[in-house]
């Protein structure tokens, strides 16, 4: 199943059109039953040890291959991944979450939050300020550091200390970081693996601890 999915993204991103992607309309609405049964199982393997991801279904989670092109120099219409993201609040929360990328050769799971706005973020920086060692511990875990091995992503991370935090901060690294996101790369092969959604359900429980710092932050 997924293995057609991945070919038909291979085929989308040699021919990301719309006359090529109607017709093979087929094969994606194919692919989206394929990613809609996935992550309903991944609701239920969630919910086992983040219960409140057990009230989702699977719209609530997966997003839109159509390309937002408005405000973009690429005018490509459609995405070339399938993706989702578990959150308690759904796709459009503001909150921290788990996330699915599937991507012929690219595919990833992560979890936390990718640039929130600056409310959410100066909330998620005060509470590393002040819980710190709490932090520290989270990321310093054996099997946090063995499946996020790269660490935080530290992309747009400011250069300067943000507006009433200094530089000799304990937790200055991290208070400049404008989102909060750890990766684990997925194998096309681990993709289609019988034994996929056990494994990346680890992965998922290992961000946990994460998840649940920032969100504490944000509400």
């Amino acid at each position: 199943m997924i293995h057609a999915t991945l070919r038909f993204l291979a085929g989308l991103n040699k021919n990301n059109n719309k006359s090529w992607f109607d017709a093979h309309r087929d094969q994606y609405e194919s692919a989206k039953e394929d990613l809609s049964l996935l992550v309903s199982n991944m609701i239920k393997s969630i919910a086992l040890f983040d219960a409140p991801i057990g009230n989702l279904v699977a719209k609530e989670c997966v997003f839109r291959i159509n390309r937002d092109v408005r405000f973009s120099k690429d005018k490509s219409p459609y995405k070339n991944n399938l993706a989702a993201y578990f959150n308690k609040g759904g796709k459009k929360s503001n909150g921290a979450g788990y996330y699915l990328h599937i991507e012929p050769g690219k595919s990833f799971a992560a979890g936390g939050i990718w640039m929130p706005e600056p409310a959410v973020l100066s909330a998620i920086r005060q509470e590393i300020d002040y819980h710190f060692a709490d932090w520290k511990k989270i990321i310093t875990a054996p099997i946090f550091k063995k499946l996020f091995n790269q660490g935080i992503n530290t992309n747009n991370a400011l250069k300067r200390p943000p507006k009433g935090y200094d530089e000799s901060n304990p937790a200055i690294d991290f208070i400049k970081m404008k989102s909060f996101v750890v990766t684990s790369p997925i194998t096309d092969q681990e993709l289609q693996d019988k034994n996929f959604i056990r494994e990346i359900t680890k992965i998922f429980r290992a961000v946990k601890p994460l998840i649940d710092f920032i969100n504490q932050a944000i509400e």
